[in-house]
């Protein structure tokens, strides 16, 4: 599996896109440079179309048979991304929202959790193909995630943030009772996956689900766990989940 990383070192915990251990299988990797945080959500990835495509087109090199990124805001540029690579892309797991929605009976609806709730529009559900009333709750601003990742912080509080993560998912639901599935926008957000299945009793997709999906489809002969690859100018991330060389 490709994958196309932003330009970011804060800790990646098991479950997390960026950690290799996540998978089942193994993930090459191309980092875009100069595609932070900051600028693929706020600045909806201006000018950094044309590095990604280049940068895919390194993944296929290096034998990917399909390609993934690690921001789900990319969704605004599913269509050139796949337009311009020959391998299937999936460049978010909003993606899953409308397949997600049709799993359900027509009294329930699937809900959005994501990075930041003021900059996920309505362009990023047509882009997705999601229902444009889907109800979408974004993670604290200024929170335990949001502030370690737009810092591009050394250090995560992994039970701080999964705190905010069932605070949130909790609001969501008890606001809206008619929600029977959460689909999770952000790539950092899996590492909690579990404990809101568990809290919530009701399906929660995610970049991993999104991922397992797309690998059984396009792989032909699933390899065991362990056998992760890293692109050129990339970084493995160590044991406790901080990017290293």
């Amino acid at each position: 599996m490709g994958l196309l990383m932003l330009d970011t070192s804060f800790p990646r915990p098991v479950g997390d896109i960026g950690n290799p251990d996540s998978f089942d299988f193994p993930l090459v990797i191309e980092r875009i440079p100069g595609a932070s945080v900051q600028r693929v959500v706020h600045g909806r990835a201006e000018g950094l179309l044309e590095p990604f495509i280049e940068a895919g087109h390194r993944l296929i090199e290096h034998g990917a048979v399909a390609i993934a990124t690690s921001c789900g805001f990319l969704v605004l540029h599913q269509r050139a991304l796949s337009a311009a690579l020959p391998v299937p892309v999936a460049s978010s797991s909003l993606l899953q929202v409308a397949w997600a929605g049709a799993l359900l009976g027509p009294a329930r609806r699937c809900a959005v959790m994501t990075f930041d709730a003021d900059s996920l529009g309505p362009e990023h559900l047509l882009a997705a193909g999601a229902p444009l009333d889907t109800p979408v709750a974004g993670m604290p601003r200024g929170g335990a995630l949001q502030s370690a990742i737009l810092a591009d912080a050394a250090r995560l509080d992994v039970e701080a943030v999964r705190a905010e993560v069932l605070d949130v998912a909790c609001s969501l639901v008890r606001a809206d009772p008619r929600i029977g599935a959460i689909v999770l926008e952000c790539t950092n957000l899996p590492p909690y996956a579990a404990d809101l299945r568990r809290a919530l009793a009701m399906p929660v997709f995610d970049s991993s689900t999104l991922l397992e999906w797309l690998w059984h489809a396009a792989a032909a002969k699933p390899p065991s766990r362990g056998s992760a690859r890293h692109g050129p100018g990339t970084r493995r991330p160590s044991l406790d989940g901080r990017a290293g060389e």
